[in-house]
């Protein structure tokens, strides 16, 4: 079979479900060999992001990938809408940070994808072959790769009651792909939203382009466009995540309760087996610019390794030079901890203060070496005091100061945090910077 590009250039326009940002993409021909490259038009020098196993980065709801400072964020519709039509060639520059949702199916990218016109190229495409049984698993998902004559699709989607249980299986090619797997829309568990939304994400979430789970009900703006949409969204979100291995692939894929995490680990071991040696490590995003004067939930992520529940930082309100820097934690009452300190007398525990403090300590340390492979350690802390509580509702500001710095590798801050201007703690804390695991 031949490969194939696009006949015309195509753009649409839509918010981005994570961001929330209003993005512009334009599909865009490409030559023979030049698989699909996402662009970044609105950041200096508009670099190019490849969707391959090496570029991973977060996994969690979405695939994001990386390369050097720019980021493409939650790949896998427009991805899967690509490889399904059978598109082997594109250009896909976006001026933002995430494709459009649109309404959260891979339908509207096919759409623009024959709006485009697929067409046939003069060379042959390349398919991986597999030649035995591949598989791998993560708690209680797991997905098998075996040798096949083709693309087939077995898939068991569930939620942890087993109340939306389905199952499917289907050969895929273009039409099968455009009818039956591209109309079906992504969809979360109710009691998963609020935790989604203090991670940052979901911020352009709405019912426009997500199904709501809630016990056994389905909250939807439309229909279901499926009695079993749910596991043909998962054959979905498969379809896009095993582009990144870097040409087509030929097997049979049988999967059980699949996401982003096994589908890319899966990916993982087919690239190892291309190349018989271990694929790399998925990079961790960019450490702060050395530009940047403030940082949103979404840089506070990039920069630190920390995640839901202990992510103590909500925004970096400002950075002052190299040494000093401004944070802010709002604390509520849905922070996990308060169940038990203490029920009915809900405090903020002195030691997540101090938390806090040695995070953003660690965000300033991280500015100073510009490096996105470091990440930094709390060693110690001394002269700590805490002079009242801090309660459900206070908004409490982190002020760090650098006062001693070896050679990037060791560093002394003096941290206060107040609540109101009045001073609630302070500590001096010490920290290392180190290799990250990950990339050592």
């Amino acid at each position: 079979m031949k490969q194939r590009s696009l006949l015309r250039e195509v753009t649409t326009k839509g918010k981005a479900l994570h961001t929330g940002d209003n993005v512009q993409l334009t599909l865009k021909p490409a030559p023979v060999g030049t698989g699909v490259v996402f662009v970044r038009t609105d950041m200096h020098g508009r670099p190019e992001v490849r969707p391959v196993i090496a570029n991973v980065g977060d996994l969690v709801r979405s695939t994001t990938i990386v390369s050097g400072h720019a980021k493409i964020h939650t790949v896998e519709h427009v991805l899967s809408a690509l490889s399904g039509c059978g598109i082997d060639n594109a250009i896909i520059e976006m001026d933002a940070s995430e494709p459009p949702i649109m309404d959260g199916s891979a339908r509207p990218f096919v759409e623009l994808i024959l709006e485009a016109g697929p067409v046939e190229q003069d060379e042959d495409r390349d398919y991986y072959v597999l030649d035995e049984a591949v598989s791998v698993s993560r708690g209680a998902s797991s997905l098998v790769a075996l040798p096949y004559d083709g693309l087939k699709v077995t898939c068991t989607s569930t939620d942890d009651r087993g109340i939306h249980t389905q199952h499917l299986s289907l050969e895929i090619d273009p039409e099968v792909y455009v009818a039956d797997i591209a109309p079906a829309r992504t969809f979360t568990i109710y009691e998963d939203i609020e935790e989604l939304i203090k991670m940052g994400k979901i911020r352009g979430g709405s019912l426009e382009n997500a199904v709501v789970l809630r016990g056994d009900k389905i909250i939807s703006k439309e229909p279901l466009r499926f009695k079993d949409e749910f596991v043909r969204h998962k054959i979905l979100d498969i379809i896009g995540d095993i582009v990144l291995l870097g040409k087509p692939l030929k097997a049979h894929i049988v999967a059980v309760r699949p996401g982003h995490a096994v589908n890319s680990e899966l990916t993982r071991a087919l690239f190892e087996r291309t190349r018989g040696k271990p694929a790399p490590k998925p990079k961790r995003a960019a450490t702060v610019l050395a530009t940047e004067t403030s940082l949103d939930i979404r840089r506070i992520l990039d920069t630190l390794p920390h995640r839901y529940p202990f992510v103590l930082i909500d925004r970096v309100t400002e950075i002052r030079g190299e040494n000093e820097l401004t944070a802010i934690k709002n604390v509520t009452i849905n922070e996990p901890f308060f169940q038990g300190h203490f029920p009915g007398q809900p405090v903020f525990p002195g030691v997540l203060q101090i938390e806090a403090m040695a995070q953003a300590a660690g965000i300033l340390m991280l500015k100073k070496t510009s490096n996105e492979t470091k990440i930094a350690y709390f060693m110690s802390c001394d002269k700590v005091k805490f002079r009242r509580a801090v309660r459900p509702g206070d908004q409490m500001r982190i002020d760090v100061k650098l006062t001693k710095n070896r050679g990037n590798r060791i560093g002394v801050a003096e941290a206060t945090c107040k609540v109101d201007e009045e001073t609630v703690s302070s500590a001096e804390l010490m920290f290392a910077v180190v290799e990250s695991v990950d990339e050592s």
